[in-house]
């Protein structure tokens, strides 16, 4: 076996040709020496033909079958070569591609011209680099991200304290009360990133966890925790859910409904009550929650569930918000199979999300 690949060409196409080769110039060859065998055989026994003439006809006979056999072996050579050359084209490109995604580069996404299994093999190759720039656009924006989130609050700790040791300042009640505030902000922010890690890596254990649970029950039992803010507040808050039994993971879903509580009293801008609102929609429970608040862009709306995105950046550091709160609640929701979306009407931000019935959503 050796000794036949050394004598092999070294490219695919060269190989397939080589072989495709082979294997019709032993058809040909084989067809051809039995109907050299067979046309000699019938002349012969037909009579009629000295000896002169029958090594006449045997000579011309066997000149053009080799003829015959010289010009489809090239014949089929060159042909097969043209198609196996445009075959794997495909192949090449791929080749081509995977260098350069070796490289460093995301190379462009390569043409489907063919619905077989190789345009096929194609297509999910494309889809991969798509993926794979998204996951390094999100890598690069989550770290640059992180360096603005930390950097602000790290320069601060960093000057006072400088200045404390220097002397330029004298402590007080007040500064230091200002630099626990920074430090338990740091501190939420790492907690949130922790929290995000984990519902990333939860799709393997989250079905093991989930339990029949009454929703109307849950989403009081979430509403009363923010009873002592909303009156603190001045705020109203209004319920109206209907009772359901679905398979969740409760503390996952406890914490969707407390982030979204927590950013529409904490951008309550308005007046009216704040609303949470059960129902059963055919196969999913779908939970809204609407408070009043400044106007939501339809940009703003589609970027609102992304890690760190604020509407208000100078607003949300004064409110504590760490532009992770969404983005978990985005996460846990995924996990159960639901969508999660915000809206905004007449003053009003609403936003809602599904969570489908486990026994018509596959288990994660």
């Amino acid at each position: 076996m050796r000794l036949i690949n050394r004598f092999l060409p070294h490219s695919l196409i060269g190989r397939l040709t080589f072989m495709n080769v082979g294997v019709i110039a032993v058809v040909i060859i084989a067809s051809s020496w039995g109907v050299y065998n067979t046309a000699c055989f019938l002349a012969e026994g037909l009579g009629g033909l000295d000896e002169q003439r029958q090594l006449m006809f045997n000579r011309t006979l066997a000149n053009y079958l080799i003829t015959f056999i010289i010009t489809s072996l090239i014949a089929g050579g060159v042909l097969h070569f043209y198609l196996t050359k445009k075959l794997i084209k495909p192949v090449r490109e791929l080749l081509e591609s995977t260098k350069q995604l070796r490289g460093g580069q995301y190379p462009e996404p390569l043409p489907v011209n063919t619905r077989d299994e190789l345009g096929l093999f194609v297509e999910q190759y494309n889809a991969l680099i798509a993926q794979l720039k998204t996951t390094e656009a999100q890598r690069v924006k989550l770290v640059q991200d992180l360096s603005h989130e930390f950097r602000t609050p790290l320069s601060n700790l960093n000057g006072y304290l400088n200045a404390l040791s220097k002397g330029d300042i004298e402590g007080d009640p007040e500064l230091f009360a200002s630099l626990h505030e920074e430090a338990k902000r740091l501190t939420s922010m790492v907690e949130q990133l922790d929290r995000l890690k984990e519902w990333d890596q939860a799709a393997l254990s989250l079905s093991s966890k989930r339990e029949q649970t009454n929703m109307k029950d849950l989403i009081h039992q979430c509403a009363v925790i923010f009873d002592w803010t909303l009156k603190q507040q001045g705020l109203n808050m209004e319920i109206s859910a209907s009772e359901q039994v679905l398979s969740v993971h409760q503390e996952g879903i406890q914490q969707v409904l407390s982030n979204l509580l927590d950013n529409a009293i904490r951008y309550y801008d308005g007046s009216g009550p704040i609303k949470v609102e059960g129902q059963w929609l055919h196969n999913a429970y779908q939970i809204r929650v609407a408070g009043p608040s400044a106007p939501l862009s339809e940009e703003q709306q589609e970027h609102i569930f992304e890690r760190f995105y604020r509407l208000d950046p100078s607003r949300s550091r004064d409110t504590g918000g760490s532009g992770l709160g969404l983005s978990i609640a985005q996460e846990i929701v995924t996990q159960h199979g639901g969508t999660i979306k915000a809206t905004h009407d007449t003053g009003t931000t609403t936003v809602t999300f599904t969570l489908p019935d486990s026994k018509t959503t596959p288990e994660i």
